[in-house]
């Protein structure tokens, strides 16, 4: 059946290739994403250990998609390769290759049909969102229909009903949902004010052999942790956004039926003596999230709450991690960008968090301009999970320099986001500097410097980097990241031929080379492990160390 699909799909797809040479109208367009990495063994830094150090030596990820349109179709296929990939998991080998995504999308009048993997989302992604995060593999695409239906210009009707992919196969598991939204403004031009409502529902129903699989589970345990079990959940979401003046006011709401899904915190029996963590629970879910911002006269605020509460909502319950998420949960702590200050990063907590954070920034002048910002994140018993407190200012010089310095403070459960159990909370403070001076129109140098303060991981750290840019085509970077004060209990610190532990590099150099739509780089890493985000989406990475090769083209 599926070669059957891909092979139609195929047809049709040359089909309009063949009318666009007849008719000269159809588009065509694509983009290619590529990267190899060359793994370069050191047991010093933890590089050790996993198939791709110990004897495959290589591995590679390449995305090839080609998009075209023709009176209001629109097709696209792509090709997607794994040899020996980490990025699935990366203490293991991934390797396949295959039509990774294809669809079908048509606008009839009112109506819009679409077929094949889709991405799409309610609302803020809360109950349902399918979308893909390449950096971690992620690609949680539906593959199945949707339909749209324009009631008025202002309100649309959404319906799906699908499967969620899986690499290059499917979950049993079956997804479906639709969703309302709307936009509502005054009549009278004098009111400068906006609604744009909405509400969804998704439902998931679990397979047979799924079914079996829970209930063998659930019979494995004592009486005092067994639980029902059911084949259908559903997700209900109202959300908002009112835009008044300079205000910018959205609101979601989220509930989730009662179903089975794993909790990795919970206690279970073993016998009468004995327990551990980890069990299968029967809970209902809730997510309240708000934002509110201001932007006027060079201020800008931002104030974002959110409660969550059980709320894992997943194709079924034994996948783990960033696998098989059906929903999204939005991020409540700052993006940053710099080294050390991404070292430690908060991952969303969908079985129980409420988290705050306020963001500000205010330009005194095209010259001077400052941002603060504080996030606070605790489980639902006030446990502290993550809270940051950061500052930045940035002075502009005409057009010839630029400088910008913060400083940073945190405090970041990893007994939590990293598993370590028993660990103390990590503390930080981070000051930092950026440095760009403009030697004429197409030269330009950077400096960065960096210092954490830490005690309770692998210790304190400093950071440097140099950047040379010659516009429009060349970018060259060095840095180096060095562990200047090692934390003298870290196992996975090595010690040093006098009984101390070793204060380890971690170098960095980058060639990139960018012509036209095309970028391409060349890189020598030695990466600590830590905390990888994307999107707001995090997991834990091992070291790395070796050579990467990355070609980006968009055509």
């Amino acid at each position: 059946m599926k070669k059957r699909v891909l092979t139609l799909f195929g047809v049709i797809f040359l089909m309009l290739c063949q009318i666009s040479y007849a008719q000269d109208e159809i588009r065509i367009s694509g983009n290619l994403q590529a990267q190899g990495n060359f793994f370069m063994r050191d047991t010093l830094i933890g590089a050790a250990n996993t198939p791709q150090y110990d004897r495959q030596l290589y591995g590679a990820d390449t995305w090839l998609l080609l998009n075209a349109s023709y009176k209001g179709f629109e097709v696209g296929v792509r090709f997607d390769m794994f040899n020996n990939s980490n990025l699935l998991d990366p203490q293991s080998s991934y390797t396949d290759q295959g039509i990774g995504r294809w669809f079908v999308k048509k606008k009839i009048n009112k109506l819009g049909i679409s077929a094949g993997y889709l991405y799409d989302e309610i609302g803020s992604g809360i109950i349902f969102r399918a979308f893909e995060q390449r950096p971690l593999l992620i690609d949680n695409a539906l593959f199945g229909v949707r339909l749209t239906y324009d009631v008025t210009p202002d309100w649309q009707v959404k319906v799906f009903s699908g499967k969620q992919k899986r690499q290059f196969d499917v979950y049993g598991t079956i997804i479906k949902g639709m969703s309302i939204d709307g936009f509502i403004q005054p009549k009278d031009e004098k009111k400068n004010w906006t609604l744009s409502p909405g509400f969804g529902v998704v439902a998931k129903t679990l397979d047979d052999d799924m079914m079996r699989t829970i209930v063998g589970t659930i019979n494995s345990y004592s009486v005092e942790d067994s639980i029902g079990a059911k084949y259908n959940t559903y997700a209900f979401s109202f959300y908002n956004t009112l835009v008044a003046g300079n205000f910018n006011w959205y609101v979601e709401g989220a509930f989730k039926t009662g179903e089975q899904f794993f909790n990795p915190r919970a206690l279970r029996t073993i016998n009468d003596t004995t327990t551990t963590l980890g069990k299968l629970v029967f809970e209902r879910g809730t997510v309240f999230y708000t934002s509110l911002s201001y932007a006027g006269k060079g201020l800008g605020v931002t104030l974002e709450a959110k409660r969550t509460e059980n709320f894992s909502f997943r194709t079924n319950p034994f996948v783990t991690l960033n696998q098989g998420a059906i929903n999204f949960l939005p991020p409540m702590t700052r993006f940053n960008t710099y080294r050390l200050t991404t070292r430690y990063q908060a991952a969303t907590q969908e079985l129980g968090e409420n988290a705050f954070q306020a963001d500000i920034t205010y330009a005194f002048n095209r010259k001077f301009q400052i941002g603060l910002n504080a996030s606070y994140i605790a489980d639902l018993d006030d446990q502290l999970l993550y809270n940051e407190y950061y500052s930045e200012i940035t002075y502009k010089y005409k057009r010839k320099w630029q400088i910008t310095g913060g400083l940073q403070y945190q405090e970041y459960n990893q007994a939590i986001y990293e598993e370590k159990i028993g660990k103390d909370n990590v503390v930080t403070i981070i000051p930092y500097v950026d440095f760009l001076y403009k030697i004429s129109k197409k030269k330009a140098i950077r400096f960065e410097a960096q210092y954490m303060d830490a005690e309770e991981d692998f210790g304190s750290w400093v950071f440097g980097l140099v950047e040379f840019t010659m516009a429009p085509h060349w970018t060259f970077t060095v840095s180096d990241m060095y562990n200047i004060a090692p934390n003298p209990t870290k196992e996975e610190i090595p010690f040093d031929e006098n009984g101390k532990k070793r204060k380890l590099h971690y170098p960095r150099f980058d060639i990139f080379y960018t012509y036209r739509s095309n970028r391409f780089s060349l890189s020598y890493v030695k990466q600590v492990e830590g905390i990888v985000c994307t999107g707001g989406i995090c997991r834990l990475e091992p070291a790395f160390s070796g050579i990467k090769l990355s070609v980006n083209s968009t055509f």
